[in-house]
């Protein structure tokens, strides 16, 4: 009897002191997680804000102006998709590395990543260069047409500098020193306001540019920005230990071809992304230039908020990984459900307080002065309050799906982004809001089923690999 007591009081004290470190090591994980996503959110953001104001100036235009800037901001980063995979592969295998304290396979992760950038720079170029006759076989509007490619004719030779910045920016988020490129960001996006500001309207004696000036200052800021983090990248403490340019033209063919088979698949997702967004962009120009324009304030408000599952997503790709490089099986879930956590939380909180602004942040985009202003406000208000689960779902799968880059699984992802963007979404976009004459509205409730169809398959794909990585290591 004494001994069957015993057996009671001990178990209950080892249950709770395991359960008292599986809390604590959460509660770090959580904390860690913030700490490195912090900085990549506001980074991402940044990034955005840049496009955002340039898109707040083209509102001052008129409606063709707004309906321009979203067919431009469809080509650019449509035509960037190849590329932006293949350096997040670069940057998974650079977390890894980090995690394994291989700091040689960290720096050919850089060094290769950096040889993507500049290598793919130069179709991508040409692609925005003549992306007029394109646009125009797709039956967008001449002037809207037109307009875009002004835009896309300024921004296009910042490709490269833009690409490396990129490349550096992952290379410091996977040795956990996101913030120089944060606070390079900061200092961007008043200094883009200021030149583009400059450049459209022609002030203090610059020649009037309008939308060919903003895309010219765009790229002299990403100029700027990429000379800057190299100088972090090579010259501050501790970046400067890893010798990021040592032996920079050895070309690492082996390393490449991993690349390349990771990446590919991330490259094709996000082509998938943004090629849905730039077809139901091309819907929405189908039914009116007015609806094409309120698309385009939603569609930003959209990016706005899916920089910070996005910045979330890189960080929990840092810390899956780490997890893998350290060989900490526990660690890969718990990683990947902190980065959860705080992203929906957070895009919770900012996805009310969007809803609840809808109307003054359509007037803010869209010049009230401007043709069918009323109109287009009261439309894209309107699609900013149906996307409010999109916001939600789109949280989920790209913490998902940052947390399988950490496993370096991208090819059922692929498979996933198919079914869920073009044979779910694209389809239910077309049938709803052309063949059931619902509209801008039918084509955003579209989205929204395409995307919670996606995040229930990334979450469940996780899942079942990190269930599968915790059992093997037991």
């Amino acid at each position: 009897m004494d001994k069957e007591g015993e057996t009671k009081t001990v178990w209950p004290s080892r249950y709770g002191v395991v359960r008292r470190a599986v809390t604590h090591e959460f509660v770090f994980e959580l904390i860690e997680t913030a700490k490195l996503a912090f900085p990549m959110v506001l980074t991402q953001l940044g990034q955005v804000a840049m496009m955002t104001t340039d898109l707040a100036f083209f509102g001052r235009f008129g409606a063709d102006a707004v309906a321009a800037a979203a067919l431009a901001g469809k080509v650019y980063f449509v035509s960037l998709t190849f590329c932006m995979g293949l350096l997040a592969a670069s940057a998974t295998f650079a977390a890894q590395a980090f995690g394994a304290n291989n700091l040689r396979v960290v720096r050919r992760s850089l060094r290769m990543g950096l040889w993507i950038a500049l290598s793919l720079s130069l179709p991508i170029m040409t692609f925005q260069l003549c992306s007029e006759q394109i646009l125009l076989a797709l039956g967008q509007a001449p002037n809207a047409t037109r307009l875009a490619q002004q835009y896309l004719s300024g921004v296009a030779w910042g490709v490269a500098p833009m690409l490396c910045f990129l490349t550096i920016r992952n290379f410091m988020a996977s040795v956990n020193r996101p913030e120089p490129v944060l606070w390079i960001t900061l200092v961007a996006i008043p200094v883009n306001a200021l030149l583009v500001y400059l450049l459209m309207y022609g002030e203090f004696g610059l020649p009037r540019l309008e939308l060919f000036g903003a895309g010219l200052a765009t790229t002299l800021v990403n100029s700027a920005t990429f000379l800057a983090s190299l100088w972090f990248a090579t010259m501050r403490h501790p970046f400067r230990e890893y010798r990021v340019l040592a032996h920079f033209w050895r070309f690492d063919w082996p390393l490449m071809r991993q690349l390349v088979t990771i990446g590919m698949p991330i490259s094709m997702i996000l082509l998938m992304e943004y090629g849905i967004s730039f077809a139901t962009a091309l819907l929405m120009g189908v039914i009116s230039t007015k609806a094409l324009a309120a698309h385009q304030v939603a569609s930003q408000v959209a990016a706005i908020l899916f920089m910070i599952p996005f910045g979330i997503s890189a960080a929990a790709t840092v810390r899956v990984a780490h997890a893998v490089g350290g060989n900490d099986r526990p660690g890969i879930k718990r990683a990947s459900l902190a980065a959860m956590l705080f992203g929906i939380v957070i895009v919770a909180i900012l996805t009310v307080a969007v809803t609840a602004g809808r109307f003054e942040i359509a007037k803010f985009f869209v010049g009230v002065s401007v043709k069918d202003a009323d109109a287009t406000i009261e439309l894209a208000a309107h699609l900013i309050l149906v996307g409010a689960s999109l916001f939600i779902t789109e949280a989920i799968y790209t913490v998902a799906w940052g947390s399988l880059r950490g496993l370096k699984d991208t090819r059922m992802p692929l498979l996933f982004a198919g079914i869920a963007y073009w044979l779910i979404g694209f389809s239910l976009s077309y049938v709803l809001g052309l063949e059931m004459d619902l509209g801008a509205i039918g084509i955003w409730i579209g989205l929204s089923i395409g995307a919670a169809v996606h995040a229930a398959l990334l979450v469940m794909r996780f899942q079942l690999l990190a269930s599968s990585m915790t059992l093997q290591s037991r």
